[in-house]
Parts: structure tokens; sequence; C-alpha cells
């Protein structure tokens, strides 16, 4: 398995106070910061060599994680100077990931345990395909209320999944997006598009992983009764890859 690569350098507003000393990826959630659930569900997948993407209160980072060695990997740290978006973050740092035959690269703020080696096998048994994202389903923020024929409520429905796929933030990528992303700007405005007029990018449809953004308190909250109810921590610490 190739490098993977995490984007590590957003401000995380919506975060604050916690974020005011720390960048987002440090919040943690169930006794851990969310970038060592991360490296522990990556490397769970035999991920070893790491590639952080960092710019506010990058030496917090730095500080935490070291080489990797406690973690059980390599880390490679790169520096943004000014915010670069997500797109021209992976750019930066084109001197790492140009002679990969395919990096794993994802953002700094979620919670997941999906199989990355389907996103591999997809991408790579195409031969057009630059780029698979993984996708989930868009689950409702609210609960919901189905009603029969007449109007009567017959059952109410806690946060149900719909008919409908987002991206999960989680890629598989070929070097060759390295020619499509920008100096400045985020990929999913910029190469994202373009990739998929030009039928170059791939979904990959996860429906029984954990999958969870962290972008308010509330999230935390939820999210560190999820992992606890899963028994997150204990099976990625089982399989080490």
């Amino acid at each position: 398995m190739a490098k993977a690569v995490i984007l590590a350098g957003g401000f995380g507003k919506r975060l604050r106070p916690l974020t005011e000393d720390r960048p987002k990826p440090l919040v943690e959630v169930a006794g851990r910061p969310i970038i060592e659930w991360q490296i522990l569900w990556l490397r769970s997948h035999g991920i070893r060599d790491f590639v952080i993407l960092l710019g506010y209160k990058w030496e917090r980072l730095v500080e935490r994680l070291g080489s990797g060695q406690r973690l059980g990997v390599r880390i490679a740290y790169v520096v943004e100077d000014e915010p670069l978006g997500t797109g021209g973050a992976i750019k930066n740092a084109e001197h790492l990931l140009r002679g990969e035959d395919y990096f794993i690269a994802l953002n700094g703020d979620i919670i997941t345990n999906l199989d990355v080696g389907r996103l591999v096998s997809r991408l790579m048994g195409s031969r057009d395909a630059v780029v698979t994202i993984a996708l989930v389903p868009l689950r409702s923020p609210y609960g919901v209320v189905e009603l029969d024929q007449e109007g009567r409520i017959v059952r109410f429905v806690e946060k149900p999944t719909l008919d409908y796929w987002i991206n999960a933030g989680v890629y598989a990528m070929k070097p060759s997006i390295l020619d499509y992303l920008p100096e400045k700007g985020d990929i999913e405005r910029t190469a994202f598009p373009r990739l998929a007029e030009e039928r170059r990018i791939l979904g990959e449809r996860f429906t029984d992983a954990y999958w969870r953004s962290i972008d308010t308190i509330k999230d935390l909250e939820e999210a560190a009764r999820q992992i606890e109810a899963l028994r997150l921590e204990e099976k990625l610490l089982k399989n080490q890859g």
C-alpha cells in the first residue's frame, strides 16, 4: 500500500473554542485526536507512510505526532505558507507524490472505517480513471415523520439515510491528478468538475461502513458515543494490517 495524504491545515471555525489553540485534526473524540483515529484506521489497512499537509497551528500537530513512531508509522510534513485550499495543498506536496503508483488522500476532519482497498482496486482496475471517490449515504440531520394517506402519523424515524450519495472526503488517486490541481483552490471546485466532464472520476459506494464528519460540538458528542458503541478503537488496534 502506498502513501496516505491527510489534509490537516484547516481552521475549524465551527469547533471554536476547541480550535483556538489547536488545528481541527487535534480535537479529541472519545479520547483520541481525529487524526490519530485516521492513522490507526489506515494503518489497519497496511498503510505505513503518511504525508500530513499543514497550515493553521501546524506546530501543534508536529509536536503531537512527531516522526510517527509512537503510532507505528512514518510521517512527512508539508507546511503551506498561506491557505491554499484542498487542491492547492495536495499540489504543494507534488514532490512527495509524483513517483507513486497511487496514493490515498483524505480530509482531516472525518472518522471512518471504510475499506480503502476497494477504492484502490476500483481505481487501478481502470485505465482512464484518475481518482476514485468514496461515497456514503446522506443521513438526514433531522428525524422524519411518516404519514398514512389520511394524514395520521404512523411512525417516527430518527435521522434516516436518504436516497442520495455524498462525497466522504476519502480518495484513491493516481499521480496524474496533480496535472489537474490548481496552485491555489479547492479540489472539489476545480479538478473534480473537470474530471467529471472527462469521465475520469469514479465513485465507490459504501453502505455498511461507519463514517462521520466532525464539524460541530454536537458531532463530537455523537461520534464519541458511536465510536464507543462500535468498539472502534479495539477493532482498529486488533487489525493492524
